[in-house]
């Protein structure tokens, strides 16, 4: 199983898996953050980031979310990167999130795609919701 690591800006990592295992009606397993506020050196952030993959990691690999590409927690990201074994993608959205968590069973390569189409496809115009009149038949 593919471990699963959020690195964001303040709490957006915790309130995404609150939401995840609001909607999957249970805590997914191996799924960590990690929340950097404007107060945290990030360099100082960064052995206890390498600590959670490790946690993270049962010999399948990690995927790290983050949030704005180019942000700290991304740029964060890119120092624990390790082609095959540690991925990362930017963008993280509750879509993103659970389309990872459906799929990571398969190898991180795949997750990484899954990742990229959950954001892409949770990603619509919400349509006028009409109700139906009883009364005229519309």
């Amino acid at each position: 199983m593919i471990g699963i690591l959020l690195i964001t800006h303040g709490t957006l990592g915790e309130s995404l898996i609150h939401c995840a295992s609001h909607v999957l009606n249970k805590r997914p397993p191996r799924l960590k953050q990690l929340g950097v506020t404007a107060q945290d050196d990030p360099v100082m952030l960064l052995p206890q980031a390498r600590t959670l993959v490790k946690e993270l990691d049962t010999g399948d690999g990690v995927l790290i979310l983050t949030d704005i590409y180019g942000g700290t927690p991304s740029n964060m990201a890119s120092k624990l990167l390790i082609p095959g074994k540690v991925e990362a993608v930017a963008g993280v959205s509750l879509p993103m999130l659970i389309r990872v968590l459906t799929y990571r069973d398969r190898d991180l390569p795949t997750i990484v795609t899954k990742a990229i189409s959950g954001g892409c496809e949770g990603v619509l115009r919400v349509p006028l919701f009409k109700l139906h009149n009883a009364a005229t038949g519309s």
